[in-house]
């Protein structure tokens, strides 16, 4: 399926034996890597491709825009809350006080205050901020989405950067996102494991000495079934996918991806430094592997240690918005901060585009549940973090009211956030895809690239 700007021609469809190299390959794992590697080749001639990465930290629940990146510091009490401002490093620029890594930096990462939509749940809002189209008021299983996200989109339309290393990588895969009419072929490479445990393992890629036989007598088979028609096929189709298999079994027994997941060969002391969590490794991880290879790496927010789930949820009926905000924060603060640093220290902020941002922003009058504190649902603004990427850093672009109700300056929508991301990657944010009625979905609906960034 192609972009209809670009190749009006319907789609080609599946091929025959697609279904045999997946059961001969996923016997060992369930990606479908034959696959994955025939469609990124489709979509970009198969051939290694430098350019742009990107990685996306996931604040999933709808982190506060006042408790972290829009303080409020002269508004009435029930709606500043608990926690102070802090100045950064560049005039006028303050962050909350429980972030003073990031205050340290705030001339490498720009901060856009004035993101509002109108989808209020989390579904809906998740589908609102990663395709740019609002989602269904009505959430109801199986949560899939209406139209493609942006990292399904990307993965689809870039080239890959280097052979034998997944496109696209979720640590793990977001919820809620998935290909719609592109289908569930240009998914994640999703990886659930804890980075920091002591045994961290992608088990998709390393095999022991019992799978390695079991997939020597798949290929075996294979090979077998490949001789025997190999008489009476004239079309070249056979050795195509005998090199989409090659590349997987590439994938599954070489070193490349291994050596890319393989966190022992930092130096321990660069570990310590984006903190000896689960967000603080799976920060280091990402930075790995756009450095080998990887286009797109997305890293959802864990549990935190003390931390009552893995959620920026913060209603009052829940938890105390100002308790669970001083466990997850150093740990945000941490690891996000040593990630840009890290990054730029490598040469690689020119080429790659930290995000860091949720689904939402919370109310910003305070709630009261029984005395315990906290902030609901609240689309109507929300803060995004973005570092690197070649663009103008060390800048706020615009404004809420003086409460953090609304936008009262540049009000931007999420679809122009993922212009930006589109036009950072080089791909046309204007492009369609026939849906599976034939008919041309564009990307996104509206939006432009935001200009103070590009």
């Amino acid at each position: 399926m192609q972009p209809i700007s670009m190749d009006p021609s319907p789609c080609a469809g599946t091929l025959p034996r697609r279904a045999f190299l997946r059961t001969g390959l996923t016997g060992l794992s369930t990606l479908g890597l034959a696959d994955l590697l025939r469609l990124d080749a489709r979509a970009g001639g198969g051939q290694p491709a430098g350019g742009p990465s990107m990685i996306v930290i996931w604040l999933w629940g709808g982190p506060s825009h006042l408790e972290t990146f829009d303080p409020k510091p002269e508004a009435p009490a029930e709606y500043r809350g608990a926690q102070a401002a802090i100045a950064t490093n560049v005039p006028g620029i303050w962050i909350t006080d429980r972030l003073p890594l990031l205050s340290r930096i705030a001339d490498k990462y720009c901060l856009i205050r004035s993101v509002a939509h109108d989808s209020p749940g989390h579904v809906n809002a998740t589908h609102t901020t990663l395709t740019g189209y609002p989602g269904e008021l009505i959430e109801a299983p199986p949560y899939t989405p209406k139209y493609p996200d942006f990292f399904t989109v990307a993965h689809k339309v870039l080239p890959t950067r280097r052979p034998g290393l997944p496109q696209y990588v979720g640590l793990p895969q977001l919820r809620y996102t998935g290909g719609a009419h592109l289908g569930r072929s240009y998914g994640p490479f999703s990886v659930a494991g804890d980075p920091n445990a002591a045994r961290f393992a992608v088990p998709n890629i390393n095999l022991d000495g019992a799978a390695r036989r079991r997939l020597a007598g798949r290929v075996g088979l294979l090979a077998a079934f490949d001789r025997m028609r190999s008489d009476v096929d004239r079309s070249g189709l056979r050795q195509a996918l005998d090199d989409f298999q090659g590349q997987a079994l590439d994938l599954l027994t070489g070193t490349v991806v291994r050596q890319a997941f393989d966190l022992a060969r930092e130096d321990p002391r660069l570990r310590d430094r984006y903190g000896r969590t689960t967000l603080g490794q799976r920060c280091l991880l990402a930075r790995r592997l756009v450095e080998a290879g990887v286009r797109l790496v997305t890293v959802d927010f864990p549990a935190v240690p003390g931390q009552k789930a893995f959620s920026w949820d913060d209603h009052a009926s829940v938890w105390n918005i100002f308790e669970q905000m001083a466990i997850r924060l150093p740990v945000l603060d941490q690891a996000i901060s040593a990630l840009i640093e890290d990054v730029a220290a490598r040469g690689l902020d020119q080429r790659t585009l930290i995000v860091l941002m949720g689904e939402m922003g919370r109310t910003p009058r305070l709630s009261n549940y029984k005395g315990q504190p906290g902030r609901e649902h609240w689309p109507s603004a929300m803060s995004v973090l973005m570092a690197g990427g070649g663009m103008p850093m060390g800048q706020v672009i615009g404004a809420t009211t003086r409460k953090g109700e609304e936008p009262r300056e540049r009000r931007l929508h999420p679809a122009d956030v993922l212009a930006t991301w589109y036009k950072f990657l080089g791909i046309d944010h204007t492009i369609a895809f026939a849906d599976h009625a034939g008919r041309p979905i564009g990307i996104l609906p509206q939006g432009e690239p935001i200009r103070e960034l590009i």
